[in-house]
């Protein structure tokens, strides 16, 4: 099976893809910091089963639909790039307060999975490890099966550190003066993470 021979290859994409910098991991970061872990854990859920269940439907579906319609591709990248320059002002601007928990709410399980759908580099890895790790001589729905199966486990692990470093900087952070740097700081990530795909938006 094809799937067999590069499955170590797509372990390793899957972990790597997983545990870079990105939005999903910026946000959890900061969900971690302000909220703590187990308040940030439906979010992090959100992560972990939301973005294998979006690769299932690309995989299946929405692959057939891109290859034939393209605008429908880049309509979902643009409007990702859009939302996530949004949230990024939105950190920013954010007033500093007590690290209690009290203040805000995290993202909810639904909204962290259906944020999966306009999440730039996301779209990129589902995108990505589909085209590379499948091949048409085998069978498709067993193979993106498991694809998302090892991403369950990816995204775990990958944003699920993420998650626990951000909530091990709430002792460090306790002065509205260090939230504010460190809202500054995770919204130019946030931009930074976007970057690359509206930069290729951008018609030369």
């Amino acid at each position: 099976m094809f799937l067999i021979e590069y499955y170590p290859a797509l372990l390793l994409f899957a972990f790597t893809s997983s545990i870079t910098p990105g939005p999903n991991n910026v946000m959890i970061l900061s969900s971690g910091l302000n909220y703590g872990v187990l308040r940030s854990l439906p979010h992090l859920l959100g992560v972990v089963l939301g973005f294998p269940a979006m690769l299932v439907v690309l995989g299946f579906l929405l692959g057939f639909v891109f290859v034939i319609y393209p605008a429908v591709h880049l309509v979902i990248r643009c409007s990702g790039v859009l939302y996530l320059v949004w949230l990024a002002w939105k950190i920013a601007m954010a007033v500093p307060g007590r690290l209690d928990g009290k203040a805000g709410r995290p993202f909810s399980f639904l909204q962290s999975a259906l944020f999966q759908w306009v999440n730039p580099k996301g779209l990129v890895m589902a995108t990505s490890a589909i085209a590379t790790y499948t091949s048409v001589d085998d069978n498709q729905f067993l193979q993106v099966l498991v694809i998302a199966l090892t991403y369950v486990l990816a995204t775990f692990i990958g944003n699920g550190s993420w998650l626990v470093f951000g909530a091990s900087l709430r002792h460090l952070l306790s002065e509205p003066r260090h939230m504010r740097i460190f809202n500054l700081l995770m919204a130019a990530l946030l931009l930074l993470s976007v970057a690359p795909v509206a930069r290729d938006l951008i018609p030369l």
